[in-house]
């Protein structure tokens, strides 16, 4: 279980690469970079690993759709999708397991 853990925690982390050198690789060379905190799945409590996965499921969304013109558009259109918003129910669940994990379910280590 614990192998099962640590490996869709690495395919998380390239999934996130790629998504990011593809988002940037869409940017105008003459754009300045934002300076972001570096991202850990590490967090204090299972509220703040929630926030976390929902936070991934919009970087997600918008590192694959970078056109904010095309992405405010979609949003009227999956918005009222029961199936769009279930799918993205179980996008964030998925984030939260990986968030879980990492954080070894909040138990202590004593």
């Amino acid at each position: 279980m614990k192998g099962k853990a640590i490996i869709i925690v690495i395919v998380l982390f390239q999934f996130m690469a790629v998504t990011s050198l593809y988002a940037d690789s869409n940017k105008s060379m003459t754009e300045m970079p934002k300076q972001e905190p570096s991202l850990s799945l590490i967090t204090k409590t299972p509220e703040e690993g929630f926030q976390l996965a929902i936070k991934l499921a919009r970087k997600a969304v918008k590192a694959t759709q970078p056109n904010k013109e095309v992405l405010v558009k979609l949003r009227e259109v999956y918005s009222k999708d029961a199936n769009s918003l279930i799918a993205v129910s179980q996008v964030v669940a998925i984030h939260f397991q990986t968030v879980a994990a990492a954080n070894n379910y909040w138990r202590d280590k004593k």
